[in-house]
């Protein structure tokens, strides 16, 4: 005659497939996934000692707390993903009054255009005396400018196009130098802006400077 087999045994079975249902609910599942568990474990169970209703019920609290809770997730994504395009729109728009108008943004050049004297800043990490060299393009001191003793900030020059001599240079791109003893510091240049635009979320919104290019808004040192 054949015998029944212990219930031990298939209890065990039946707690460890709760437990495996409800270690998959603390993770992101669909309601699919959750009925195939429900339907594994239905089929996986003791017949003589099928699992109690209370548990079903639980984890269908479970599932229902967690689907909750991801599509609270969801809709709070949305409405960040909908402030940001909104902010980045309006910062775009703001920026456009720049338009026209004369900023100083980090550049190691400056384009002279034959006439016109260009304005530029060097960042002063220190109180201390500085001085601008600039070099055309084969790497020849053009023009040295000396500014002093100057304190920790940004220190703004302007170069009239001349060399040494007092002779304009050609037309063309020029380098900056600056330093104070023997440390390099950061160059400015001053340029007019032409244009605004974005430049996706690496970038964001940029300024098109003349004379320099493009230009994260983020890295305008000053409004001229």
């Amino acid at each position: 005659m054949s015998t029944i087999p212990s219930n031990s045994s298939t209890t065990g079975t039946s707690s460890s497939s709760t437990s495996n249902v409800s270690s998959a609910l603390s993770n992101t599942m669909t309601q699919a996934d959750f009925l195939k568990l429900m339907t594994a474990q239905l089929q996986a169970q003791d017949p003589t000692n099928p699992v109690d209703n209370s548990q079903f019920v639980s984890q269908m609290a479970q599932f229902s707390q967690l689907s909750s809770t991801q599509q609270l997730d969801t809709d709070l994504q949305t409405l960040s993903s909908n402030i940001t395009s909104a902010l980045q729109t309006s910062q775009v728009l703001s920026s456009s009054n720049l338009v026209n108008r004369q900023v100083m943004v980090p550049s190691t050049t400056m384009t002279f255009d034959g006439s016109d004297s260009m304005k530029g800043a060097v960042n002063v990490t220190a109180a201390s005396n500085v001085t601008v060299q600039v070099l055309d393009g084969s790497g020849n001191v053009v023009r040295t400018l000396p500014l002093g003793a100057q304190n920790a900030g940004l220190s703004q020059f302007t170069w009239d196009g001349k060399d040494d001599s007092g002779n304009t240079v050609a037309d063309g791109s020029y380098t900056l130098k600056a330093t104070a003893g023997t440390s390099s510091l950061d160059t400015y240049v001053a340029g007019t802006v032409t244009g605004v635009g974005y430049g996706g979320s690496s970038l964001g919104t940029y300024l098109q400077v003349s004379g320099v290019g493009g230009v994260s808004l983020s890295q305008v040192a000053q409004i001229l």
